[in-house]
């Protein structure tokens, strides 16, 4: 309940501001339940929920995210279910003239009654469904039945009546009990409820959104538009789109005014005919505040009030919090034709994109908190990130989420939702696609993170690169499947972006080439490199295989132990090859793969715990090469999103927090890799070099110390130098033989440590081995720590005599508890400090407390 009154609230609070006397919106979320339709028992029903958590929450359902749970959930999806509540209409809102039923979202083929009338067919969870339902009700004793069908009994058939299958790897058919009979691809629904290779299968029904009653007199705004169209530093020329309905034709004025201060910027008057119209404003701004992104300025956020005005009287008002700024994709030919530009201008000036790709947040959408929400921006926030990819296989999110993403400057890669499979696009799907595009990209378009709208995820790689060319050739059916593909990607999407947000660039696919429309080549547009994992190949490659934009790469790891210890709480589980393990990893190979590369990198773990820990450094260290090749390739390479940044439930896999916002390795990793001064040391042909990245718009001038030591703290070799780096660059400022800078010492005896600093701070540094880990015997690290108590937890002070490589601090019997650094390498005789958020009293945490290192986890370390 406490998130839906946050909802609620936010939804006055900024929609609807001041309008309270005029538009009414109230929630129909009281006394639900629900019932298997085959069966006779009522239960008590959330709303907003799913038939799931439904489930749980009266005991008919264990939890699917537990140990093997969810191979006994998978009768839910074969069920159909009925939802119905009653309730009464208060009198201000009844004796209103228009009254309207909203869903925002019902999951997905549903029939809604409304007093014994069909008022709503529903066959999209993507879609808001309203009627004007005045004549419908009565002052009390309203019944609401929503009857959800199947979605495996409405699609089955579907694709049963076809002699080919559309392509649908990740569809996990067969663990629903489906054989290889995979429905997801007539379902405008989420992807990943039907399995991914990092998700579980559980294909969810229920009323996923708010029900609202709005009831208004006169006439309102069905939607506002704010959009800036030339925007400097001097000034900013914006417009308001309105789109307003009215009962009768009326005299009316739209008004915009400054929410905050009541400056009123501009007043038109409009003349209206009853039913449809549509009213635009012009204003300036005079010396706007510029909306940044995150690292580069103050994500500022103006709230214009929208006021609609009829024969003197105020009739509704919207409030839009937006950001001015001018955002472009740069898409400029190379001078020999064979390349193009892939980079987002922000402000006039050139910003290499720094993130990951974003999945929803849980299997259960409605149980995903303002909390959680805000825990996951501010995930990508404080790791230094300013773009998140929002991918097609899950849903388009809250609105919430795009209001912590403007507050917190990241912008958004937006896909439409269609990822990794072909989709049939008869008439009726393609109006129904239309009409889910139209009201999605009306409802984001005022978002200022939202930099770019991409038809589809890997839908052209899979067509030309996968064999479903092949596939579909084979069954004679190439042409119309392709015709499908065209039609939904080349043609609707791009139209409906154009007609609907103009200003905002179209992709009809991720990754795609614009030479080359049958692959992504890197030579322009956006590439996904996926050879290191699914092919094998080292994590050098990521240094050789350098892209215009890489919007997708990334490798596997495990949650930690005490994740882990959530799901699989027995220790016969407490294996890599146990049941319990391997139903939490979906990717086939996945072990498999872990384990390939890490005998390949690393010593051998000695125990499953070290494994969990190892496999998380061996994830950062091989994402750490791909993340220091791109930015220090810039401007060629102006993008790096790593796949991926959270996770839908407990399992291993590729992202970089885990279910609970665990932060793994790597995002520990990230937040050093993406701050805005990078010092990146690398070797090429036996020379080491030392670029520095600086995301800044001004120069640095400053100092570059360069160190080779021992593990023992012995210095081999150091070098100052004073610098200067250019505004917005990547420039190597250091480069030696390695022969030379080792002076006849072994390379797996030493370390590097780079360091840039100016006016006494340190800006960046970075610690690199000459040497593969695997052929570095660490020395065994002895870490002193030091406990103190302060404000909300506790400072710790480690301190190491010799190199010590993955610091890695835990509390096993908590999984709440955040270290502000973890998994870092700690320098011979250099103090580090960490501090961690706990309420933990000081003994049990002194207790509690475990501090390792790389050496105390792998085989065979000598004292």
């Amino acid at each position: 309940m406490l998130r839906l009154s946050l909802y609620i609230g936010f939804v006055f609070g900024l929609v609807l501001c001041g309008s309270g006397e005029t538009l009414i919106r109230r929630p129909v979320h009281d006394g639900w339940r629900f019932r298997q339709v085959r069966g006779v028992n009522a239960y008590p029903a959330v709303v907003p929920g799913v038939v799931q958590l439904d489930l749980i929450a009266n005991g008919l359902l264990e939890d699917p995210f537990f140990r093997m749970n969810e191979r006994s959930a998978q009768w839910v999806d074969k069920e159909d279910w009925e939802y119905q509540t009653t309730f009464d209409v208060a009198p201000d809102l009844y004796a209103r003239e228009n009254v309207r039923l909203v869903f925002e979202g019902l999951d997905t083929y549903a029939d809604v009654y409304l007093n014994s009338q069909k008022v709503v067919v529903a066959n999209n969870m993507f879609r808001t469904w309203s009627v004007d339902c005045k004549r419908y009700l009565r002052p009390a004793g309203n019944a609401l039945r929503i009857y959800f069908h199947s979605p495996v009994k409405i699609d089955l058939p579907k694709c049963l009546a076809l002699d080919y299958a559309y392509p649908a790897s990740n569809d996990q058919a067969a663990n629903g009990g489906l054989l290889d009979r995979k429905v997801s691809v007539f379902a405008r629904k989420a992807g990943y409820h039907y399995g991914w290779d990092w998700g579980p299968r559980l294909v969810t029904s229920g009323i996923w959104r708010p029900v609202m009653l709005e009831a208004w007199n006169g006439g309102r705004f069905e939607d506002v538009q704010v959009f800036a169209r030339n925007v400097s530093a001097k000034s900013a020329e914006m417009a308001v789109m309105a789109e307003l309905s009215v009962g009768r034709a009326a005299q009316g004025v739209v008004s915009v005014v400054d929410a905050v201060s009541g400056l009123t910027y501009a007043q038109k008057a409009v003349s209206l005919s009853a039913g449809a119209n549509k009213a635009s404003v012009g204003f300036n701004i005079k010396k706007p505040r510029l909306w940044w992104s995150n690292g580069l300025g103050e994500p500022h956020l103006y709230a214009f009030k929208v006021v609609l005005a009829l024969d003197g009287q105020e009739a509704d008002a919207r409030t839009v919090r937006t950001g001015v700024r001018s955002l472009r994709l740069v898409r400029d030919k190379d001078p020999d034709g064979k390349g193009a530009s892939f980079y987002f201008e922000l402000n006039g000036h050139p910003v290499f994109m720094k993130g990951a790709n974003y999945i929803p947040n849980d299997s259960f959408l409605p149980r995903v908190t303002e909390a959680r929400y805000r825990n996951v921006v501010a995930r990508a926030r404080d790791a230094n990130m300013n773009m998140l990819r929002v991918w097609g296989g899950g849903i388009y999110e809250d609105d919430r989420f795009y209001d912590l993403c403007d507050e917190s400057g990241i912008l958004i890669w937006q896909d439409f939702m269609f990822a990794c499979s072909l989709y049939p696009a008869d008439p009726a799907m393609l109006e129904n696609i239309r009409q889910e595009a139209v009201q999605n990209v009306k409802r984001l378009r005022n978002h200022a993170c939202l930099a770019l709208w991409c038809g589809n995820n890997e839908m052209n790689d899979g067509y030309y690169g996968w064999g479903w060319k092949r596939q579909m050739e084979e069954k004679g059916v190439a042409g119309k499947v392709k015709a499908e593909y065209d039609a939904v990607f080349h043609q609707l999407l791009p139209q409906v972006v154009a007609e609907v947000d103009p200003g905002r660039p179209y992709r009809p696919s991720s990754p795609l080439s614009d030479f080359n429309p049958e692959g992504s080549d890197g030579k322009s547009g956006d590439m996904h490199f996926w050879q290191v994992w699914h092919a094998e190949k080292p994590f050098s490659m990521y240094e050789e295989v350098i892209p215009r934009f890489m919007s997708e790469y990334g490798f596997q790891s495990f949650p930690e132990f005490v994740t882990v210890k959530r799901y699989a709480p027995d220790e016969k589980d407490w294996d890599v090859q146990s049941d319990v393990m391997l139903a939490h990893q979906r990717h086939p190979r996945g072990n498999q793969l872990v384990r390939i590369y890490m005998a390949q990198n690393y010593r051998e773990a000695k125990d499953f715990r070290s494994f969990l820990y190892m496999s998380q450094l061996l994830q950062a260290d091989g994402i750490r090469i791909g993340q220091e090749a791109h930015r220090r390739a810039m401007p060629f390479c102006m993008g790096s999103l790593y796949w991926q940044h959270n996770d839908c439930w407990p399992v291993a896999s590729w992202s970089s927090s885990d279910y609970h916002g665990r932060w793994k390795a790597q995002h520990y990793f990230t937040r050093k890799l993406y701050q805005e001064v990078l010092v990146s040391p690398y070797q090429n042909e036996g020379v080491l070099r030392v670029n520095v990245v600086s995301d800044r718009l001004a120069p640095i001038a400053g100092n570059l110390t360069v160190r080779l030591m021992t593990f023992a703290g012995k210095a081999v070799f150091e070098r100052r130098t004073e610098v200067e780096v250019p505004a917005n660059s990547s420039v190597c400022l250091f480069s030696e033989s390695v022969e030379t800078l080792l002076n006849g010492s072994p390379s797996n005896s030493v370390f590097v440590s780079a360091a840039f600093d100016a006016k006494d701070s340190v800006l960046g540094d970075s610690v690199y081995l000459l040497a593969p880990l695997k052929e570095i015997e660490l020395p065994r690290a002895v870490i002193e720590r030091q406990v103190s108590p302060i404000k909300g937890g506790f400072e710790i002070t480690l301190k190491s005599g010799v190199f010590a490589r993955g610091v890695y601090l835990s509390v096993d019997s908590r999984t709440d508890d955040f270290f502000s650094h973890n998994y870092f390498d700690l320098l011979p005789g250099k103090p580090m400090m960490v501090t961690v958020r706990t309420a933990m009293p000081a003994a049990e945490f002194a207790r509690s407390l475990r501090v390792i290192s790389m050496c105390d986890a792998v085989v065979g370390t000598k004292e």
